[in-house]
């Protein structure tokens, strides 16, 4: 290979590096057979996408996927009863701006119209893909979480305009005292510890085996959905999945 011809192959590899996963990866999620979760680019160029969801997953890919929902009642990073019927699992970036979309515009509507009344459960994963920031602010969501300070946490650093501020760690202190974390000491060392970079990968290597590439992706009770889709696309997707769920 020439040197200039291996300097073009570098640039490549370094430019596609956010959108590619390992080969292992990959044919982990050719075998769970998910064809494509048309979701947001990473560069979050053009729209959230019009298709409200994937093709439907194969009856064994879909149970794969239903079983992805931890129902862990002590789990700081989730909302809504652990028997709830219908399970939806997020994939976001605190950096992704149609992340915070979500949680600006379709998040509350879901929480009050289906998590009050017991019929869904949110469960969110850190799914970081732009970077050192990216998982700075992850880190730090998990540990505003072990002291129950989670939700409000994810609602400073996903307001209108937060993101453009960057998760620097003074800045990441600063949201911690909006979302009223109690012991910032503790949060600082947590959100440095071995716990919350153990969580973080778990994190991580779930979404990536199943074939997740950009943010939001989301899981209702094994169907995929992909990007800030239109409130009526979810309440769509939780109904089917409610009815399917009934015995």
């Amino acid at each position: 290979m020439s040197s200039s011809s291996s300097k073009n192959s570098r640039k490549t590899t370094s430019a596609a590096k956010p959108l590619l996963i390992s080969a292992g990866v990959a044919l982990a999620a050719v075998t769970l057979g998910i064809v494509s979760w048309q979701a947001t680019a990473p560069a979050e160029q053009g729209s959230a996408g019009s298709s409200p969801a994937a093709a439907a997953p194969r009856d064994d890919t879909s149970a794969a996927l239903r079983a992805l929902a931890r129902r862990e009642a002590g789990d700081k990073l989730a909302l809504g009863r652990a028997d709830a019927p219908v399970v939806l699992i997020e994939y976001s970036d605190f950096k992704c701006g149609y992340c915070g979309k979500f949680a600006r515009d379709t998040e509350p509507e879901l929480v009050k119209k289906y998590v009050d009344n017991g019929t869904l459960r949110i469960e969110w994963r850190n799914f970081p893909i732009f970077g050192a920031e990216s998982e700075a602010a992850a880190r730090a969501a998990w540990a505003a979480g072990q002291q129950d300070r989670f939700a409000a946490f994810h609602s400073a650093a996903y307001a209108d305009g937060s993101k453009e501020k960057g998760f620097a760690e003074p800045r990441l202190l600063e949201l911690a005292r909006e979302a009223g974390v109690p012991d910032l000491d503790r949060f600082k060392a947590d959100m440095a510890g071995e716990q919350a970079a153990a969580a973080l990968k778990k994190d991580q290597e779930e979404g990536y085996r199943i074939g997740v590439t950009s943010t939001p992706s989301f899981l209702v009770n094994g169907r995929p959905i992909a990007g800030a889709q239109p409130l009526a696309a979810f309440t769509a997707a939780i109904a089917q999945a409610e009815a399917a769920a009934k015995p």
